[in-house]
């Protein structure tokens, strides 16, 4: 590819005790794309997302995002530059309503003295701009910006997290594992929710254990073995045997891939 990746690691090394977790690793991000990142379980491929989102402070190497380097102590760093996770277990609130989840740690305060001092919430606008969020991604099956997560279905839980990440993840968004407690009707609407996330310019990073969506909707798989990026390939090319063969280790990566 000739344009510049939007994010990108070189020779990342986590060690844990004298277990290395990742080792020399590598990771491409380009703008506008949907990146899956597949790999055995122990391949390294959760530490590879925790160091580019923050989550994990790597020993060594290199992390750019728009060409510049950065060093991400935590996921609010990570967040504040334009990259927002979603992590399996959603992180949402039960008990607080779809507007408040939305705006969990981002609460937009009343102007004046009511928000300055008394930190008071605008609720009004966290409900607006919730509500406008949720249309936008055609979420509005939900009928109240009020109502509690805990009563909404597994999969409009899903969305709501998708939508908090595509409303406040500029640059990147992260998705652990969005489809894993699905079942099919839901698992095919976040699917279409993420081409839908794309479709707005935003590229994501989509990792999966479920290999016929992944090939569905991704416009490169990134196969992490042995706590490295092992190859890179198009879905296009190859089938989801050949991804799984390359990812255990059964069938030799292809050369051209491994340079990508």
């Amino acid at each position: 590819m000739a344009q510049e990746p939007l994010l990108s690691a070189r020779g990342i090394v986590k060690r844990y005790g004298r277990v290395t977790a990742l080792d020399h690793a590598d990771f491409d991000l380009y703008p506008g794309e949907i990146l899956a990142v597949i790999g055995d379980n122990g391949a390294g491929k959760s530490s590879m997302i925790k160091a580019i989102s923050g989550a994990l402070v790597p020993d060594e190497g290199e992390i750019r995002l728009e060409g510049k380097p950065v060093h991400f102590r935590s996921p609010m760093e990570a967040r504040d530059a334009g990259i927002e996770t979603v992590y399996q277990n959603l992180a949402l609130s039960p008990a607080l309503s779809i507007a408040d989840n939305m705006f969990l740690g981002r609460e937009i305060r009343k102007p004046g003295v009511m928000g300055k001092v008394f930190r008071a919430l605008d609720r009004a606008a966290m409900e607006k701009t919730a509500r406008a969020k949720l249309s936008e991604l055609g979420l509005m099956t939900i009928q109240n910006i009020n109502q509690a997560v805990e009563t909404l279905s597994g999969g409009q839980r899903q969305g709501v997290a998708v939508a908090r990440a595509a409303a406040f993840g500029s640059k990147v968004i992260i998705l652990d594992e969005p489809t894993a407690a699905l079942g099919v009707k839901e698992s095919r609407r976040v699917l279409e929710l993420i081409l839908d996330v794309r479709s707005r310019g935003i590229p994501i990073v989509l990792i999966s254990h479920n290999m016929p969506h992944v090939f569905e909707v991704a416009d490169r798989i990134h196969i992490h073995r042995l706590g490295k990026r092992l190859c890179v390939i198009d879905p296009k090319e190859y089938t989801m045997s050949d991804a799984v063969a390359f990812m255990t280790g059964a069938k030799e990566a292809p050369r051209e891939a491994i340079a990508a």
